[in-house]
């Protein structure tokens, strides 16, 4: 049973520089011509033809999205300020004109650190502290670098409800809080994270330190030698640009008078722009450094859909997920809205203050009357973006809103539980209230564009009706691609006659991460079949679902393969191997790539990877799951059983490694402790349908039916419509 890990989060003389310099950067050789070679000169050599543009973009949140330390880069108090969090006292101080900080450090003792980058501006600012290897470290406690009347100009530590120690995952000391993979690519320009798995260490670089002109418009060599008319200049094509943003050249929007809405005068047919903002403006993972502009985020990033635990069910934001899934379900990006029609590409800021920019395209005689906000002129409840923008907290101080530009519904919360913009801001009041002033104002609930909610929430709950609600959503040309992809994930629950040819369909969809959503749909069905299904992925158009696919099909025989298909696998996989070679300094690289090579049969390869999962991070749970079932495929369950019982040690309340340790003591016929185990697994995840199935066939089958049943009832309270729960409720009762 592999746990699959998704492809989508030491001082030494070491140093991080750039490895480009814009003032020096050759223009006149004959390579410099040739576009397939276009390189990063840095953003300085911009500066004297787009002048205009780069004013703009100085002291925005790119400019200072991370800076080399200095009396003015550095907004925190370090005049020897103390910090006390959970009994650790912290002391930010200077020495010789360096800055520092005494904390607790990776052996939970308190040394001194120096800092070594200033990372982000407002509205805190993160500190970088180098650790050996070539780590970056990003310090938890940060500075709330807003206006001491609004409650900033203090020290904070970024997880306040917990007593985070050095052994804690969440210690800026972990692999969360590395910059090297989790933060440096979205603010540095052609970062390259330079990881050496042999020695491992980074020696991570980049062109500039931060978000500049490249990071956005691509390797501009090719640029400046069509701009300086040097050797060769006439036969570049495009200007020598990486990519034109030219999605809104020559479009206009008019509003229509009837409704009060704008109309695009000419429809978008790129993404462009949108997907050039995703690469850092969304949750996903990274699966190479070849982004190239203008190709699609997918040949290199694995962005997520609406999955549970980032999102409600009716889309808005619950985790840190930033802006981009949310966007895509709304009705703005359907109708052919894009990033900079609301923001300032340059400068970030948005082109008009508060309810002006939702008029560049909503008739203010229409939207701001009180006819239709049903508030007070001027009053909070007035403004568009209190209502269809709600915002949520990260980072302590940081209020982000919802992109998904939804409206309100009460209602919903009512019904499903979900959160709702009137009684964020009517905290005294309950959702039935805002519910019922909704329906006093206009005689019914609210509607809106977002409708998907009812049937993600079935869903969710195993509700009997969840596989069709799902379907629905699925076989919609209308619903928004993120949500049709998340339907067809969660499909994988309910493997029918019905969901498999519409998963099978979904396989050939437009969008890519629907297609990608039908593979994780269909995980579950037996491989034979689910080959024959999706063995045409292995040469889709996007590296990202080629590179899933590889995965999933590494363990068919290459005999009961075509030639084309046999050469299809092998580019593929190479794909394949070469993104979990990128993330090998993250466990789940290590785990992914303990995967393939155990479905291809090289156990001693696989165990390899494993073990090394899990010297990357002793709390990877996955990393002993999985070397425990290939220990048992290798029958060495005593090598197994000591695999678990490690990973218990540092994660006693992992549901599947008492589950994986229960269904090995059943092999063993060991089943007292059998059933202890598996009833841990099942309580610890009430929501998992396989560990209640097993629990309740284990306590059948050793003979206690009573029991057996009454664990079942429990399971379908939970998961009425849960197929293996309901069929296992038929065969019980036919048991005598």
């Amino acid at each position: 049973m592999l746990v699959l890990v998704a492809l989508g989060l030491l001082l030494a003389s070491w140093s991080l520089s750039g490895v480009g310099d814009a003032e020096t950067a050759s223009v006149d050789s004959p390579a410099a011509t040739r576009v397939q070679h276009a390189r990063f000169v840095g953003g300085k050599a911009c500066i004297s033809c787009h002048a205009s543009a780069v004013r703009e973009w100085k002291g925005s949140h790119h400019d200072l999205a991370m800076q080399d330390v200095s009396e003015q880069s550095v907004l925190g108090d370090f005049n020897q300020t103390r910090f006390n969090y959970a009994g650790v006292i912290s002391t930010f101080f200077k020495r010789d004109g360096r800055f520092f900080v005494n904390t607790d450090g990776p052996d939970g003792k308190l040394a001194d650190f120096q800092i070594r980058y200033a990372f982000g501006v407002s509205p805190l600012q993160q500190y970088l502290i180098e650790l050996p290897g070539g780590r970056l470290q990003a310090l938890s406690i940060a500075w709330d670098s807003r206006a001491r009347e609004a409650g900033g100009q203090r020290w904070f530590h970024l997880y306040p409800g917990e007593r985070v120690d050095h052994k804690d995952v969440l210690h800026w000391t972990r692999r969360s809080q590395n910059w090297n993979h989790m933060c440096a690519e979205c603010h540095s320009t052609d970062l390259r994270k330079n990881y050496d798995a042999s020695t491992q260490r980074f020696h991570t670089t980049w062109t500039d330190i931060n978000v500049s002109c490249e990071a956005c418009h691509g390797p501009g060599s090719n640029h400046l030698v069509w701009a300086k008319r040097a050797d060769g200049w006439s036969a570049i094509p495009d200007k020598g640009l990486a990519v034109q943003f030219d999605e809104r050249r020559n479009v206009h929007w008019t509003i229509d008078p009837a409704s009060g809405n704008a109309k695009r005068s000419a429809r978008r047919t790129t993404q462009k722009e949108i997907e050039t903002c995703a690469r850092c403006h969304s949750r996903r993972s990274q699966l190479s450094e070849d982004f190239v502009h203008g190709r699609p985020l997918m040949d290199t990033h694995a962005p997520a859909a609406l999955q549970s635990g980032l999102y409600h069910v009716d889309g808005q934001i619950r985790d840190e997920v930033y802006e981009y899934a949310s966007f895509r379900q709304s009705k703005m990006y359907s109708k052919g809205v894009t990033c900079s029609d609301c923001h300032n590409p340059h400068s970030l800021k948005l082109k008009a203050s508060g309810s002006a920019v939702c008029m560049q395209c909503h008739a203010a005689v229409k939207y701001t009357s009180t006819a239709h906000h049903h508030h007070r002129a001027g009053s909070a409840g007035s403004d568009c973006l209190a209502c269809h923008m709600p915002t949520k907290t990260y980072m302590g101080v940081d209020v982000r809103r919802d992109h998904s530009f939804r409206v309100p519904r009460p209602d919903q919360s009512v019904s499903l539980g979900t959160p709702n913009a009137c009684t964020a801001c009517h905290t005294d009041k309950s959702a039935v209230w805002a519910a019922a002033a909704v329906r006093g104002w206009l005689g019914r609930d609210a509607r809106g564009f977002q409708t998907f909610a009812p049937a993600l929430a079935a869903a969710r709950k195993r509700a009997p009706n969840a596989e069709a609600g799902l379907l629905a959503l699925l076989d919609d040309p209308l619903q928004p691609a993120v949500v049709r992809a998340i339907a067809a994930e969660e499909l994988g629950a309910w493997l029918s006659p019905q969901s498999v040819p519409a998963l099978a369909r979904a396989l050939n969809d437009p969008d890519p991460q629907v297609r990608g959503g039908a593979l994780a749909g269909l995980i579950d069905l037996p491989l034979e079949q689910r080959w024959r299904l999706a063995a045409p992925l292995l040469h889709d158009d996007v590296r990202t679902l080629r590179i899933e696919a590889a995965g999933q099909f590494a363990g068919v025989p290459l005999e009961q393969m075509t030639p084309q298909q046999r050469a299809d696998m092998e580019r593929a996989s190479v794909e394949y191997l070469a993104a979990q070679k990128h993330n090998a300094d993250t466990p789940e690289g290590q785990v992914n790539l303990g995967n393939y090579y155990a479905a291809r049969g090289e156990f001693a390869a696989a165990g390899a990877a494993y073990r090394t999962a899990a010297v990357r991070d002793s709390d990877w749970v996955p990393a002993y799951v999985n070397l425990a079932d290939l220990q048992r495929q290798m029958q060495r369950d005593d090598a197994a059983e000591q695999t678990l019982r490690a990973g218990l040690k540092q994660q006693a309340d992992a549901a599947v490694l008492h589950y994986s340790l229960g269904l090995l003591q059943v092999r063993a016929k060991q089943m007292e402790a059998a059933l202890a185990s598996l009833e841990r697994a099942a309580k610890l995840e009430p929501e998992n349908a396989n560990y209640s199935y097993v629990y309740v066939v284990a306590l059948h089958s050793n003979g206690q039916t009573r029991a057996a049943q009454a664990a079942l009832r429990q399971a379908l309270s939970r998961m009425p419509g849960e197929p293996v729960l309901i069929e296992l409720k038929g065969q019980l009762a036919a048991t005598p």
